[in-house]
C-alpha cells in the first residue's frame, strides 16, 4: 500500500519520446508467459490485455503522467510510472500472498453492515443522481472496521470493485487502496463524520454511449475537478465556466496564478498572497484560499497549501493531497466519476 500511495503522488521528471505505442511481455514463475493480463493507465479507459505469449502494446503518452497498472487475480498488482519506452517492458508477477489479516473483534453490535454499507456508498459513490443509480456489483467483498478508540470507519477489499453505472454508462474496475471516515463522536452517521478520504485506481469500460448518456456525461463534465484544472492549465476563465473569488471579490486569475504552458502539461506558480486572511484557518500550510463559482450558481472552495503544482495533458495534477476542494465541486464521487482522457483526442 505504501508504494501505491507514493505513486499516486509522484511528480516524474517528463520525457518526450517518438513511439506512440509502449510494449511489453508479462510472465510468472519460472519465465512462464502470462495471458489475460489487464495493462491499463489509471483512471482512463485506455487499456489492453496480454496475449498466449505474454505480449502487449498500448498507447504511450508520456506527457499524461498517468500510472500503468498491470493487475491479473492471483498476482500482486504492479504499479509503474517514469516508464522508458525506447525498450521494451519485461515485467515478472509474483504470486499473492495469502496474508493472515488482523481478526478485530468487537462485541458492540451497534452498527449493522447495512448502516455500515449505507455510509460506504455516501462517502465513496456520492449522493448525486448519477451515484444513487451506480451499483457495486460485488459489495460482498468489502470489508469494514471501526476504531472505536479513535473513531476511525474504514474499509478495504482484496478484489476490485465492479462498479456499473448506467447513468454514464461506464462499468469501472476500483482497486481500493484507502477509505477511511473521521467521526467526532461515536456515530455512524454522516452528519457526525468531519473528515473522510478515498483513493485507489481504476480501469474504465464503456457499456452504453448512446445519445442521453453523452448527454449526461457532458453535463456531469461540467463544474468537475478535472475541468477546473484544465481550465486553469489554459487560463480559461469566464462567466459560464468558472469565476475566481476571494471572499465576496472576484479575482483576476493573472495575478493569482503564474501559468507556464509546455506541449502536454503546465506548470502552476501561486502568486504571493496575503497570508493574514488565512490565519483563522488553523493551518500554517496554508498558501491562498479562494471561493469558485460555476455558471454563476455553484459555489465551491479551493484551498492551496503547496505554492506550485504541475497540470497534465488529461487534467489530473501533482500535489492532490495539498490542493482541497469542498462544496459543490466536492459532491462529485466516483458515482460522478468520467475517464481522465474524457473529451481528450
Amino acid at each position: 500500500m505504501k508504494k501505491l500511495l507514493t505513486l499516486l503522488f509522484l511528480f516524474s521528471a517528463v520525457t518526450i519520446f517518438s513511439q506512440d505505442n509502449l510494449n511489453g511481455k508479462i510472465t510468472g514463475k519460472d519465465n512462464t508467459p502470462l495471458e489475460g493480463v489487464n495493462i491499463y493507465y489509471d483512471g482512463t479507459t485506455i487499456s489492453t490485455v496480454s496475449d498466449a505469449d505474454g505480449k502487449f502494446s498500448i498507447k504511450y503518452e508520456p506527457n499524461a503522467n498517468n500510472i500503468l497498472v498491470i493487475s491479473l487475480m492471483g498476482y500482486q498488482t504492479e504499479y509503474l510510472s517514469g516508464l522508458d519506452v525506447s525498450k521494451p517492458l519485461n515485467i515478472v508477477m509474483k504470486i499473492s500472498e495469502n496474508e493472515l489479516k488482523e481478526v478485530v473483534v468487537n462485541n458492540n453490535n451497534q452498527f449493522t453492515r447495512a448502516q455500515k454499507l449505507k455510509l460506504f456508498r455516501e462517502y465513496f459513490l456520492g449522493t448525486t443522481s448519477n451515484a444513487k443509480s451506480a451499483i457495486i456489483k460485488n459489495e460482498d467483498d468489502i470489508k469494514f472496521n471501526y476504531d472505536k478508540k479513535n473513531l476511525l470507519f474504514t474499509a478495504s477489499s482484496d478484489k476490485p470493485l465492479v462498479i456499473i453505472n448506467p447513468a454514464l454508462g461506464y462499468k469501472i474496475d476500483f482497486e481500493l487502496v484507502i477509505f477511511e471516515v473521521s467521526f467526532n463522536r461515536f456515530s455512524i452517521n454522516s452528519i457526525d463524520a468531519f473528515k473522510n478520504f478515498y483513493g485507489g485506481v481504476s480501469r474504465f469500460e464503456e457499456i452504453d454511449n448512446s445519445a442521453k448518456v453523452l448527454k449526461k456525461r457532458e453535463k456531469t463534465f461540467q463544474g468537475s475537478q478535472i475541468q477546473f484544472f484544465r481550465n486553469l492549465a489554459n487560463t480559461d476563465w469566464e462567466a459560464k465556466k468558472f469565476l475566481l473569488f476571494k471572499g465576496k471579490y472576484n479575482q483576476d486569475p493573472t495575478k493569482c496564478f503564474k501559468i507556464t504552458k509546455e506541449e502536454d502539461y503546465a506548470k502552476v506558480e501561486l502568486i504571493d498572497q496575503d497570508k493574514s486572511e488565512n490565519m483563522n484557518l488553523n493551518s500554517k500550510k496554508n498558501v491562498a484560499v479562494y471561493n469558485l463559482i460555476f455558471d454563476k450558481k455553484e459555489a465551491s472552495r479551493i484551498t492551496f497549501e503547496t505554492d506550485s503544482f504541475y497540470i497534465y495533458k488529461y487534467g489530473n495534477n501533482s500535489n492532490i493531497q495539498d490542493i482541497l476542494f469542498s462544496g459543490k465541486i466536492s459532491e462529485k464521487r466516483v458515482g460522478d466519476m468520467l475517464p481522465l482522457n474524457y473529451g481528450v483526442e
